[in-house]
């Protein structure tokens, strides 16, 4: 199956990692030899509820026995879809209560770029440096690394940049400016946290000028830093948020949120402003549902910050010179770039799955399940000590 792999699938690596996966359950991901790997990674923070939880499991099996795809997205009513957007709606604050439902996240960045430009009438959307949305065109000229989108230039005109956490940069947000668009926390930059009120200060400068705030939300929203979403923890809400990964439960799905007011300007003149033909697909929304009422339905959302506390009094190594992130969204900022492989390669092959950040050599991810216990929690860390106490500087 390797050989196959390699020879038939596109790769976005020179050298993935390339385990054979024969099933996964829980906190852990089975190799085709039956060897148990701990999952410190989560798919990358998507598989929110560890892997084939019963509750998604369940909901995705009752959608199949009713139907599949029938329609292109917004035509017909689907229970599925509905029942999503509204509990979406109950839990997200005023004015956040319309949602369009995509397949991926960065199909969810590049609806809500079109929805500023079209609701402001402006074209110039300000980004911040080193920041991550995605992998499409659009996303990709959004996204604050100039080494991992120059071979695909020509990208879109009009984009600007800004310092995270700068707030002398603020003033470059004007009225040309239809939408500053941040990471709530950075995630390829290395899991930065907004300090000083940032958030609330880019939101004022925004109101002053007439532009609006994207808050992608993609990697922190559902539950990963101990509220719904992330920006819940900074007392600002945005004119649109982004969704994606940890809402499906495992499936692909993404989202974007804003007001009636400015949600429904895409829907005429022109219409079909944003089209979509799987976007809120029955069976991808019956597991969101599902994913989304589990965390809600439990404590999850508490034991976040209770999790983050066990693995900061565990992780405590000269080798580790900080530890990012808040709640399950954590990085561990290493000496080197050397350390962070041998990490992340040596854990492999003692059963523990760890993963890199894009922009950031020295960080080491580590985004868990929600349900990830505290037994298991103790024996990944002590993994990786054990890998730091063999790694020689």
């Amino acid at each position: 199956m390797k050989e196959d792999f390699f020879t038939y699938q596109a790769q976005t690596t020179p050298h993935p990692l390339a385990m054979e996966i024969s099933h996964a359950e829980g906190s852990y991901i089975y190799d085709s030899n039956n060897k148990a790997y701990l999952d410190f990674v989560a798919g990358v923070s998507a598989c929110s509820l560890g892997h084939k939880h019963p509750r998604v499991v369940n909901a995705i099996k009752e959608q199949l026995d009713k139907y599949l795809h029938v329609m292109v997205y917004g035509e017909y009513v689907q229970k599925s879809a509905v029942d999503l957007t509204k509990l979406l709606a109950s839990q997200l604050p005023d004015p956040l209560k319309k949602t369009y439902l995509t397949n991926s996240g960065t199909e969810a960045i590049e609806g809500a770029m079109k929805l500023a430009k079209r609701f402001t009438g402006r074209s110039e959307i300000i980004a911040a440096k080193r920041a991550y949305h995605g992998n499409t065109q659009g996303a990709m000229s959004i996204m604050g690394f100039e080494e991992r989108k120059q071979a695909f230039r020509p990208l879109l005109p009009d984009v600007h940049f800004i310092g995270f956490n700068n707030e002398a940069d603020l003033e470059k947000i004007t009225t040309k400016t239809a939408a500053v668009i941040l990471e709530t926390i950075q995630g390829g930059a290395g899991f930065i946290v907004p300090d000083e009120n940032y958030l609330r200060k880019v939101k004022f400068r925004c109101q002053t000028v007439g532009a609006l705030l994207i808050l992608d939300e993609i990697q922190p929203g559902f539950g990963r830093t101990g509220k719904l979403f992330g920006f819940q923890n900074y007392n600002v809400v945005p004119d649109i948020v982004v969704m994606g990964k940890g809402m499906g439960g495992g499936m692909p799905i993404g989202a974007f949120t804003a007001s009636t007011e400015i949600m429904d300007v895409l829907h005429d003149q022109p219409k079909l402003g944003h089209i979509t033909t799987f976007g809120g697909h029955p069976v991808i929304a019956a597991a969101s549902l599902a994913t989304l009422k589990e965390i809600l339905d439990s404590d999850l959302m508490c034991q976040t910050l209770d999790k983050e506390e066990l693995f900061r009094e565990l992780l405590q190594h000269e080798y580790i010179e900080e530890i990012r992130g808040k709640g399950l969204m954590l990085s561990l900022i290493v000496k080197n770039a050397d350390i962070a492989n041998q990490i992340i390669l040596g854990c492999l092959q003692e059963g523990l799955i760890l993963f890199w950040l894009l922009f950031e050599p020295k960080a080491v991810r580590i985004t868990p399940p929600l349900t990830i216990s505290e037994e298991e929690i103790k024996q990944g860390c002590s993994i990786i000590m054990k890998v730091l106490r063999n790694i020689k500087d």
